[in-house]
């Protein structure tokens, strides 16, 4: 059975899946997440830090290890918003390429959004009433894409550049962050909002994707501590979603960080990344969101799997 690793690379967190290919479909054998924080300072330097840079390949170096431990034999890693906007990529590609022997992917905000659209879609037990909107916020880049149909490409995406790191070093200064700074906030998501060409109100379903959303997931399930197998494909009501936003919003970081289901590398940009959730949801005729832990990683891995036969 064929065995392939997929890298997704964006603002916060280097993830990694190893999987095999069986008749029941992709199985996986290594998940796992770094939190790098490769965008630190990236929106007002345009570069990505010296530290950030050390983070991220002492990630790729365990990485690479796992990778050749279990021989997989197509590797893709998948870089995004992050390194699409700093001006100093070439020196992180290239550290990429010297530690793992393959060429990273730069991928646009479509292909980004196309991965992860089906990574989102592909598993789901219960098919959503169509047309879908996948929420994917990541820490520098949220994708909106709508499909028609769970099995053809999306019909429409976009990438708008906002996202948790972004906006909380943007506009949350404070610990907690002021009433002000949280309405500059909502402005920035509302403007790129209305700017984009996928509007949330035409969807039938929304269904959340990455770690914003599947650790609001968690929040709103009360669990005792984060668990995927709890949190992936939970259905979740918009109501209870908004009132987690705003206590969030109005915690400090240690209160955030005493929560038994908040990684404490998400604790300090969770309320940024919650507004947008919930502004999106402000749009979308709906009273449910769908919560799936396969992501833009499981796309990749499928893109590899769909390559067929070398």
């Amino acid at each position: 059975m064929t065995v392939v690793a997929a890298i997704d690379c964006g603002t916060n967190t280097i993830k990694l899946l190893i999987g095999r290919q069986e008749p029941e479909g992709l199985v996986d054998l290594v998940r796992e997440a770094r939190m790098v924080r490769l965008g630190q300072g990236l929106d007002a330097s345009g570069v990505i830090t010296e530290e950030a840079l050390g983070r991220a390949f002492a990630a790729i170096e365990e990485y690479a290890g796992l990778i050749r431990d279990h021989r997989a034999e197509r590797v893709r890693f998948v870089a995004t918003s992050a390194t699409r906007d700093a001006e100093n990529s070439g020196v992180f590609t290239s550290g990429v390429r010297d530690r793992l022997g393959v060429e990273p992917e730069v991928v646009s905000g479509a292909e980004e959004a196309a991965l992860a659209f089906e990574g989102a879609v592909r598993h789901l037990r219960h098919e959503p009433d169509l047309p879908v909107l996948v929420v994917d916020i990541g820490g520098g880049s949220t994708e909106l894409i709508r499909g028609a149909s769970l099995t053809a490409p999306p019909s429409a995406a976009h990438s708008m550049d906002i996202g948790s790191v972004r906006l909380h070093e943007r506009h949350l200064r404070s610990d907690p962050p002021t009433m002000t700074q949280v309405a500059a906030c909502v402005r920035d998501i509302d403007d790129h909002l209305d700017q984009s060409p996928v509007t949330p109100t035409r969807a039938a379903a929304v269904v959340g994707v990455a770690g914003t959303i599947t650790t609001l997931a968690a929040g709103v399930l009360d669990l005792p501590a984060y668990s995927r197998e709890a949190i992936d494909q939970a259905v979740l009501a918009v109501g209870d979603v908004h009132a987690l936003v705003d206590r969030l919003v109005a915690m400090t970081v240690n209160e955030r960080l005493a929560l038994p289901w908040m990684h404490p590398g998400r604790a300090d940009v969770i309320a940024a990344g919650a507004l947008i959730l919930s502004r999106v949801l402000r749009r979308a005729p709906v009273e449910h969101l769908v919560v799936s832990e396969s992501d833009i990683l499981d796309g990749i891995a499928w893109s590899l799997l769909d390559e067929g036969p070398h």
